[in-house]
């Protein structure tokens, strides 16, 4: 990426932007009371089965084996199992995890860097303020911004809308309207495309190695692997560093890393 300017920035949007693992776990927490048998001492074990069947599922209906609400019915009929609660109906699954997801939607809200790193982001350079020294280059423009997400486009747009980040994204591309989930190339050059500029113009942001950061390299646009919790394994950080995709803790590093680039 030497020499390039990259003049986007995209975002993935769930645990990059959106705190979406905070909110699963406390609405599941809330949730599970409602289950015969519920434990306080179970809830950090039964948040992480949650997690890993939402997981196990979800990519079921990425890879389309489920639609999007079959996949959410797989998800209510296996949790609710070993409680004794029996959900083969997909419409008593389907009421479970609507009232599951009420809570979920009460806990959404942005990771606490997400607004200034955008802020930061679509500010003008320094030398816009006027303070910048006789003869020095002109103020970088600010960047812009889009999200590539994989999921359902409405759904994704409600959770955009309530955290009220509408306003500062220009493109927002769903893999539910796509037709193609990341880290497929199509889906980032696309956004890309959307932009009216070239992939080494832009930078993909994403808390996935493989999918976010790795696909988006693939592409040809700069990957930046945001590992919010330290997970990167030697292999990973080595691959990383031979795809130059940098690997960063929070978001707070990253307008100074796409600044030199700007």
């Amino acid at each position: 990426m030497s020499g390039s300017r990259i003049r986007v920035a995209l975002f993935d949007l769930d645990d990059t932007l959106f705190a979406h693992r905070a909110a699963v776990d406390a609405a599941i927490t809330r949730h599970r009371r409602e289950l015969p048998g519920w434990s306080a001492d179970d809830d950090t074990a039964e948040a992480r089965r949650w997690t890993d069947l939402e997981e196990h599922h979800y990519h079921r209906y990425l890879a389309g084996e489920l639609d999007f609400l079959g996949q959410r019915a797989a998800r209510a009929r296996d949790f609710a199992a070993p409680y004794g609660l029996v959900l083969d109906d997909p419409d008593d699954a389907e009421t479970w995890f609507g009232r599951y997801f009420e809570r979920y939607r009460e806990a959404w809200r942005l990771h606490d860097d997400a607004l200034v790193c955008l802020d930061a982001l679509t500010r003008a350079g320094t030398a816009a303020t006027g303070g910048a020294p006789a003869g020095a280059a002109p103020a970088s423009p600010p960047l812009r911004i889009g999200i590539i997400t994989n999921g359902e486009l409405d759904f994704q747009t409600r959770k955009i809308e309530q955290v009220e980040l509408t306003a500062r994204v220009e493109h927002v591309v769903a893999s539910g309207a796509f037709g193609a989930t990341k880290p497929d190339a199509s889906i980032f050059r696309h956004a890309v495309d959307l932009f009216g500029v070239e992939p080494h113009e832009a930078a993909y942001i994403g808390d996935r190695f493989r999918t976010d950061a790795v696909g988006a390299a693939h592409a040809g646009l700069l990957g930046v692997w945001l590992d919010r919790h330290d997970r990167a394994t030697p292999a990973e950080r080595a691959e990383a560093v031979a795809r130059g995709i940098p690997i960063i803790p929070t978001l707070a590093p990253l307008p100074a890393l796409l600044r030199p680039l700007h």
